[in-house]
C-alpha cells in the first residue's frame, strides 16, 4: 500500500513536470500531456486486471443453469477487471496508449493479450449472450458505447493487429449500432444520471463511432435523440450536482454531447442558456468533488467524476468568452484531483480510473 501511494505522487508529479506550468494560461487546456512515461505506468494497471476473474460482479439474467459458471466462459473477451464495461475500457484503454507510443515497455504483452481476448470465436461467444431475449439490454448504455469506443480505435489504428481486431469486433459492434437505433426511437425521456446509464456520456462515444465509420441511421438516431431530448433545456441544476455516486455529471456531459451535435453558433448561444453560471463568474457552485472512503466502490466513483468533469470542462472553456480562463482553471483543480487518485492502492478505483485519465489526456476534447 505504502508503495502505491508513493507511486501515486510519482504519477501526479510526472504530469505536473510535463506541464511545465502551476496552473493553465488562458489559452492552455488544463490537461497535460501524455508521456511514454506515464503511458507505462497507466499500462500496468488494466494489465493487472485483464485476466483476473475474480472479483466480478455480473448484470445478466440466468436463462439457465448454462450461465452458473466462471465469467470467462460466457465473456471470454471481457471477463476481467471486476465487470464487463470496465473490461471493455480497459481494452480501449489498452490500445490508445499502444497508438500514443508504440514501443511502450510491454507492447508485445499488451499486443498478446489483446490478440487472445479479441479473437473471431470469443466475440462470436460474446454475441450470444446478446442475442437472448432477456439479456438484449445487458451493459445498456455504457458498455455499449465503450464497445463501439473501442472498435473506433481499432479501426483508426495503422496498425495490421488493430485492423485483424477491428474486423472480429465489428459484428458485435454492428449489433450495438443496430441496438442502439431501435433503443433511441422507444426512450421516451432522456436519462440524467451520474451513472453507467447516463445517456449523453454513451451518446458522446456511439456518436465518435458513428462519425469514423459513417454509420449514417446510427449518426440520425443520435442525432435526432439530442435535439429531441436536450435542444430546449436551459438552466441546468448544476448546483445539485454532484450525487453522492455519480462518475459523470449529467450537466456538462449533456454540453460536450451538443458540442458534436449542433454548429458551432447555435452551440454556443445553447450553451450559454444552458449553463449561465459558468459565464456569470459562478463557476463556484462546481466544486471539486472529495471522496472519503476509496474503498468503497460506489463512493470512489467521485474519483472519476473529477476526471469526467475535466474533459467536458476544457470542451466548454473553448466557448468560454471573457470567462475561458477562469474555466480553464476549474478543469485544473479537478485535474490534479483526479490525477492523484489513479494510483490509490484499491481495486475499487484501480480497474477503472486509469481508463478516465487516458481518456482526458488524449481525446476528451476532440470533436
Amino acid at each position: 500500500m505504502k508503495f502505491l501511494g508513493q507511486l501515486s505522487v510519482i504519477l501526479f508529479s510526472a504530469f505536473t513536470m510535463n506541464a511545465q506550468v502551476p496552473s493553465p494560461q488562458p489559452n492552455q487546456p488544463a490537461a497535460t500531456r501524455l508521456t511514454r512515461d506515464i503511458a507505462n505506468k497507466l499500462a500496468e494497471l488494466p494489465l493487472k486486471c485483464l485476466e483476473l476473474e475474480f472479483p466480478y460482479k455480473t448484470g445478466i439474467v440466468f436463462t439457465d443453469s448454462s450461465l452458473l459458471t466462471a465469467p470467462k466462459n460466457y465473456h471470454p473477451a471481457f471477463y476481467g477487471c471486476f465487470d464487463w464495461h470496465s473490461s471493455v475500457h480497459g481494452h480501449w484503454m489498452l490500445v490508445r496508449l499502444l497508438k500514443s507510443y508504440p514501443d511502450l515497455a510491454k507492447a508485445s504483452d499488451i499486443k498478446s493479450k489483446l490478440a487472445a481476448h479479441l479473437s473471431a470465436e470469443n466475440i462470436k461467444a460474446e454475441q450470444q449472450l446478446f442475442n437472448s431475449a432477456e439479456n438484449k439490454s445487458f451493459e445498456r448504455i455504457y458498455g455499449w458505447s465503450w464497445l463501439l469506443q473501442l472498435q473506433n480505435e481499432l479501426l483508426t489504428w495503422n496498425d495490421p493487429l488493430g485492423q485483424s481486431m477491428s474486423k472480429n469486433l465489428q459484428p458485435l459492434a454492428s449489433q450495438f449500432s443496430a441496438a442502439y437505433i431501435q433503443f433511441l426511437d422507444k426512450i421516451m425521456y432522456p436519462i440524467r444520471v451520474g451513472e453507467h446509464t447516463n445517456l449523453a456520456f454513451g451518446l458522446c462515444l456511439a456518436w465518435d463511432y458513428a462519425i469514423t465509420t459513417k454509420d449514417a441511421p446510427l449518426q440520425k438516431a443520435i442525432h435526432d435523440a439530442a435535439i429531441r431530448f436536450y435542444a430546449a433545456d436551459k438552466n441546468a441544476p448544476v448546483q445539485w450536482e454532484p450525487g453522492g455516486y455519480d462518475f459523470l455529471s449529467p450537466s456538462l456531459e449533456e454540453a460536450d454531447l451538443m458540442r458534436r451535435i449542433l454548429p458551432e453558433a447555435d452551440y454556443r448561444k445553447w450553451l450559454y442558456a444552458f449553463l449561465p453560471g459558468l459565464f456569470e463568474n459562478k463557476i463556484q457552485i462546481l466544486q471539486v468533488a472529495q471522496v472519503k472512503d476509496r474503498t468503497d466502490g460506489k463512493l470512489v466513483h467521485l474519483d472519476g467524476l473529477n476526471l469526467s468533469r475535466t474533459w467536458c470542462l476544457e470542451a466548454i472553456a473553448e466557448h468560454g468568452g471573457k470567462n475561458q480562463q477562469a474555466i480553464r482553471k476549474l478543469a485544473h483543480e479537478h485535474m490534479e484531483a483526479g490525477l492523484k487518485q489513479v494510483f490509490s492502492g484499491s481495486y475499487a478505483g484501480e480497474h477503472w480510473l486509469a481508463s478516465f485519465a487516458v481518456y482526458m489526456l488524449t481525446i476528451g476534447k476532440q470533436p
